[in-house]
C-alpha cells in the first residue's frame, strides 16, 4: 500500500473484473441473501428483474476480494523492489451504497477505486484518512454499484 502522503485525489485504480455465474449467484444467495430472484431461475423470471440476479451484497463481497488481492499484489511488488509498505486499515465504514442496475448471471463487472478525499487524522497523527469511491461497471458500460468508503492509511515517519 502507498503511504498517505503519496496518495493523490483523483487517482483511479482498476482492481479487477469478475463474471457472475448462475451457480455462484445461487450459492452466495443460499448462504447470505436467500431471496427467490437470487436462488431460482423460474422465480426470478416472474420477478421484476425478469431473470436470475446477483445479490447486491455479493457484488460488494467480490469488490472486497478483488481490492484485497490488488493491494497484496502491489505490496509484494514494492517489497520485491526493497520498498517499505504502508499499513492500511481499519476502514471506518461505507456510505452512499447504491445498487444502480441488476447484475445478471453472465454479467462481467469491472471494479475501480477513485480517491475522492484525503485528510490527516487528528486523533491518530501517524495516520491519514483516505476516502474512495468504488464503482462496478458491466460489459455494457453501465455502472451497477457505487459507494464511498473511508480507511486509515499509515503516514511516512518524520524524516523519510
Amino acid at each position: 500500500m502507498t503511504y498517505f502522503e503519496d496518495i493523490v485525489v483523483g487517482e483511479r485504480t482498476p482492481v479487477g473484473r469478475h463474471r457472475f455465474t448462475a451457480d455462484e449467484i445461487k450459492a452466495f444467495a443460499a448462504r447470505f441473501d436467500p431471496q427467490p430472484f437470487h436462488l431460482d431461475e423460474t422465480a426470478a423470471a416472474r420477478s421484476h428483474f425478469g431473470a436470475l440476479v446477483a445479490s447486491g451484497w455479493h457484488t460488494v463481497a467480490v469488490w472486497m476480494r478483488l481490492t484485497v488481492a490488488q493491494r497484496r499484489r502491489l505490496a509484494e511488488a514494492a517489497r520485491a523492489r526493497g520498498e517499505s509498505v504502508a499499513g492500511i486499515g481499519p476502514a471506518l465504514g461505507v456510505r452512499e451504497m447504491k445498487w444502480l442496475k441488476p447484475v445478471y448471471a453472465g454479467d462481467e463487472i469491472a471494479y475501480e477505486n477513485e480517491v475522492v478525499e484525503t485528510r490527516f487524522s487528528r486523533s491518530r497523527p501517524h495516520l491519514g484518512l483516505v476516502t474512495i469511491r468504488s464503482i462496478g461497471v458491466n460489459q455494457r458500460g453501465e455502472t451497477v454499484i457505487s459507494f464511498l468508503s473511508t480507511t486509515f492509511v499509515e503516514r511516512r515517519a518524520t524524516g523519510e
